[in-house]
C-alpha cells in the first residue's frame, strides 16, 4: 500500500470529524517571502482534508503562485483565466486534486497585471471565493505588506502568522501585524480626518510621531473620543494566529510567546501562539518531489507537529462557535 492510499483510510488522530458543517476561511501570512508559507498551507489543507473536512486551497500569491508545485498538479486553468474572462464562473477554475476532499485555484503565474489588481476586481475575487461550498477554504498570500496582501487577510475568519526564528522575518511579521491592524480600522473609519491619520500612521516616520497602535489610539482619542472608542473595540477583535516555523531549538519555541507578549505589550493586539513546526529534512525532500510533507513523510517530526498546532486551532474554532450558539 503506497502512501496515498494509507493516507484515505487513516483518520487523524485526536480530530472529531462531526456533521455540524462550519464555513472558515483561513488566510497564511506574515510579510517576509521564503519563510514555508505556502509549505504550510499546503500541508494545513492536507491535515483538515484528512480529518474528513471538504477543504480548497487559493493560490493568493497574485503573479508568483507556486502552490500547484507543491501539490503536483499542472493546471489548465488558473485566476488569469477568470480575471481575463475566459471562463466566467470561478467554478472552472476549480482543480481537484489526488487527495480526497482536497480542491485547489491555481494563482494567475502568467498574467502579470493581476498582481496588483484594482480594488473591485479584488473584492469579486474575494466574494466568489467566499461563496464556495467548502467547509475550509486556506489562502496562501505572498510576501510583503502590499494592499492586496492585506485585504486578503482581512478576509478571513482565521488569520494565521507564519513566522520563522530569523531576525528579518520576526521584524516583517511584526511589521505586518502593523500593517494589517492600521488598514483594518482605516476601512471601518468613517471620519476623513480619522482616516488620514491612519494613512498617515502607516508610514513609520510619521511626523505625527505614532509609532504604535497605542500612539495611534491615544492622537485619535485627542481629536474624535468616539472614533477613539471604535478603535479600541477594533483592536480587541483583531486576534491572528501565530506559528513558529523551522524551529531547531527550546529559545526558537519560545519566540512565539515572546511575539505574542510584544505583540500585547506594545500594540495592544492579542496574538495566539497556536503551535511550532520542528526543522526537518523530510520537508525539502517532499518538496523537491512535488509532495505535501503530511503525503510523503506523514510521520516526521514536522509532520506531527502540523497536525498539533490543527487541532489547537480546532479547538479554539469550536469553543468560539459554542460561544455563539450560546448568546
Amino acid at each position: 500500500m503506497d502512501n496515498l492510499e494509507l493516507f484515505k483510510t487513516l483518520p487523524l488522530p485526536g480530530i472529531e470529524t462531526g456533521s455540524d458543517v462550519i464555513k472558515e476561511i483561513w488566510a497564511i501570512g506574515g510579510g517576509k517571502g521564503g519563510t514555508g508559507k505556502t509549505f504550510l498551507s499546503t500541508n494545513l489543507g492536507v491535515t483538515l482534508a484528512r480529518a474528513g473536512k471538504r477543504v480548497l486551497l487559493v493560490d493568493a500569491d497574485l503573479g508568483c503562485a507556486n502552490l500547484h508545485t507543491c501539490l503536483g498538479v499542472n493546471p489548465k486553468v488558473t485566476l488569469s483565466d477568470f480575471v481575463q474572462g475566459k471562463v466566467n464562473k470561478i467554478e472552472e477554475v476549480l482543480v481537484e486534486t489526488e487527495i480526497p476532499n482536497l480542491a485547489l485555484i491555481s494563482g494567475a503565474y502568467d498574467y502579470l497585471e493581476i498582481s496588483n489588481p484594482k480594488y473591485t476586481q479584488k473584492m469579486k475575487f474575494i466574494r466568489k471565493i467566499h461563496d464556495l461550498n467548502f467547509e475550509y477554504i486556506i489562502l496562501d498570500l505572498g510576501a510583503g505588506t502590499s494592499f492586496t496582501n492585506l485585504d486578503f487577510f482581512l478576509s478571513a475568519n482565521m488569520g494565521i502568522l507564519n513566522v520563522i526564528p530569523e531576525p528579518t522575518s520576526i521584524e516583517n511579521t511584526y511589521r505586518f501585524i502593523k500593517s494589517t491592524f492600521y488598514r483594518r480600522f482605516k476601512k471601518v473609519a468613517r471620519d476623513p480626518e480619522v482616516k488620514e491619520v491612519v494613512t498617515m500612521a502607516m508610514d513609520e516616520k510619521n511626523r505625527l510621531g505614532i509609532r504604535t497602535p497605542h500612539d495611534l489610539i491615544d492622537y485619535i482619542d485627542t481629536i474624535d473620543e468616539k472614533a477613539g472608542q471604535m478603535l479600541k473595540e477594533t483592536i480587541y477583535a483583531f486576534s491572528p494566529k501565530l506559528i513558529v516555523n523551522q524551529v531547531r531549538s527550546k529559545d526558537d519555541i519560545t519566540l512565539g510567546f515572546s511575539m505574542r507578549s510584544s505583540c500585547l505589550k506594545y500594540f495592544g493586539i492579542k496574538v495566539d501562539y497556536v503551535g511550532s513546526i520542528e526543522y526537518d529534512d523530510h520537508v525539502w525532500r517532499a518538496t523537491k518531489k512535488k509532495r505535501p510533507l503530511l503525503l510523503e513523510y506523514p510521520s516526521s517530526a514536522a509532520s506531527r507537529s502540523i497536525e498539533r498546532a490543527v487541532k489547537n486551532m480546532l479547538a479554539e474554532e469550536e469553543l468560539k462557535f459554542d460561544l455563539i450558539l450560546r448568546a
